[in-house]
Parts: structure tokens; sequence; C-alpha cells
């Protein structure tokens, strides 16, 4: 085996240049952790709704609409930043 068969990540077998770098990069955590609030609170907004509860319906779909909203920016904030950093992103495929 040669040096170039020993690199890590595996290119030759993985489609995308950063597989699992949502995970890896511990700066997308807190955009996924409030995407997986907003997903909570969207069961919560329809369990209030459902109950007749629409004070509590509306502080639910407010806090979920801005969870959603920011969690979404982080994580694509994120992302754009790695790919500015990363010179191996800059191929012809657009990766």
């Amino acid at each position: 085996m040669n040096q170039a068969e020993k690199q890590f990540p595996d290119n030759a077998r993985t489609t995308r240049t950063h597989a699992g770098e949502s995970i890896r990069d511990a700066r997308n955590w807190p955009g996924l952790v409030l995407c997986a609030v907003g997903l909570v609170l969207v069961a919560a907004t329809l369990t209030a709704a459902g109950y007749g509860f629409a004070g509590w319906a509306v502080i639910a779909g407010v806090a979920c609409v801005l969870c959603l909203v920011v969690g979404v920016w982080l994580v694509v904030a994120e992302h754009r930043r790695v790919k500015e950093n990363d010179l191996a992103l800059h191929e012809p495929r657009d990766h």
C-alpha cells in the first residue's frame, strides 16, 4: 500500500468529500439541537391547538418557528464556513 491508499477519509469509497460533516464538527451541534427542539415544538403546537389551548399554541408556534429558522441558519452558516475554508471542495463536481 502506498501513502495515497492509506489516506483518511477513504475518498475512494465515499461519494462526498465531507461525509458525516454535521456530526463530526461540534460547531454544528447547536444548530442540530435547535432543529430537533423545533420539531418537538411542532408537536407541542399541534397538541395545544388540538386541545383548545390557543395561548399555548401561539407561544409554542412562535418558539417553533424561531428554533427552526435559527437552527437551519446555524447549520447552513457552518457548512458554508467549512466549504470556504476547504480547498478540496472547489472542484468541477461542485460538492
